[in-house]
């Protein structure tokens, strides 16, 4: 069977890597397509473009580039239809995804949709159209089952992808003296992993970091950006590494971190790992966002803990002085820091046990089969 999968961002990518190993357990036969990235063509997946070449953020950076994502979305739907797989399986990245749900929908081709589209944070009515044209929605966080159940529909819950990346993960033992990272505490900066991200947010962490010389401070780059993006904001902190694709492996031996919102929020949540949540856009963007979110918190662990367990600066709030204060609340001693975690330990168990990926790759895989047994030329 072919299965046609779209990621338009890093962690889809990550995400859609392990569900193509999990769906090849179930159908050994299968062939993949992908718009995605080296996780998934390391999983086995022919790879039609990369997803740095889609990741928009923000209102205005998406005007900006209407017309590589028009161009984007043309070049896909044509390539959808010259392979007319067995199912088009879409992973989250919803402004562009939802618009090839229903192209696939009106050319006779099945939809799975993984890793839902967030719906219940705002523009609520969006679920309608998941319903119309998603044939089957396979979501990670269980208060979606009753927000989609009140449009009278049905998803399957399979849990979180990001505690099966978490579980597999082994922390290097010499990690420190590896990268010569010396003795001092260590806090993390994670900007995020998309140019504007690190360009809006990266440069005021930096700046919080002259508040506190007895700590060091660490990079966590991501290889889909170029270098010298990092090496322009860095060229004022020497002392400060920078360190590609290992993000785990450097929480693991950090006390503490500055996290741009996304889905790195939630994974240094996972990884017990004490956070002060950044978030910084546009002025247009960010009047456009806040009228139409319908959620009060911008951060996964937030949301799950359905409570402020982690502190958010969100743009104007976002000042050196700021992250300074919140940063000191949650280093060992800080007067934030054991409430944090006791909220982690919460967060932890509403996310669930490992298995999201196994799970919803036998329930695609199944369905799939199932359907080619059931045609006429399968008898």
């Amino acid at each position: 069977m072919t299965y046609y999968l779209i990621a338009g961002e890093r962690s889809g990518d990550l995400h859609g890597g392990n569900l193509i190993r999990a769906i090849q357990k179930y159908d050994p036969k299968a062939q993949f397509k992908a718009w995605g990235g080296e996780q998934m063509q390391e999983a086995g997946a022919t790879l039609v473009r990369h997803y740095r070449e889609m990741a928009f953020m923000g209102f205005l950076e998406v005007v900006q580039n209407l017309g590589t994502i028009r161009r984007n979305l043309r070049d896909c739907q044509q390539d959808l239809l010259r392979t007319r797989p067995d199912v088009l399986i879409l992973i989250d990245y919803a402004g562009f995804n939802l618009r090839m749900a229903r192209f696939a929908k009106q050319h006779g081709i099945r939809v799975f949709y993984y890793i839902s589209p967030k719906v219940w944070a705002w523009n609520q009515r969006r679920a309608l159209k998941i319903k119309a044209t998603v044939d089957r929605l396979f979501v990670i966080f269980s208060f979606e089952v009753p927000f989609f159940q009140r449009y009278d529909y049905q998803v399957d819950y399979v849990g979180n992808p990001l505690m099966d990346a978490i579980a597999a993960f082994q922390p290097e033992s010499d990690f420190r003296e590896r990268h010569n990272l010396g003795r001092k505490p260590i806090v993390a900066l994670l900007p995020g992993s998309r140019r504007q991200e690190v360009k809006d947010v990266l440069p005021l962490m930096l700046a919080a970091t002259r508040q506190f010389p007895a700590v060091q401070f660490v990079l966590a780059g991501v290889s889909n950006l170029p270098q010298a993006l990092y090496d322009d904001v860095l060229k004022d902190y020497p002392t400060i590494p920078l360190l590609i694709d290992q993000t785990y492996d450097l929480l693991a031996v950090a006390q503490a971190a500055l996290v741009t919102s996304g889905t790195a929020t939630l994974e240094t949540a996972l990884l017990n790992i004490p956070q002060v949540v950044c978030y910084r856009t546009t002025w247009l963007s960010y009047q456009i966002a806040k009228r139409v979110i319908a959620v009060p918190y911008i951060s996964l662990v937030n949301l799950i803990a359905e409570k402020e367990a982690v502190r958010e600066l969100i743009q104007d709030e976002l000042t050196t002085e700021k992250l300074g204060e919140e940063l000191v609340k949650i280093l060992p001693g800080g007067s934030r820091r054991a409430q944090q975690l006791a909220d982690y330990a919460s967060v932890q168990e509403k996310v669930g046990a490992p298995g999201a990926s196994e799970r919803a790759g036998r329930l695609m895989a199944q369905a799939v089969l199932s359907d080619q047994a059931t045609t006429p030329s399968a008898s």
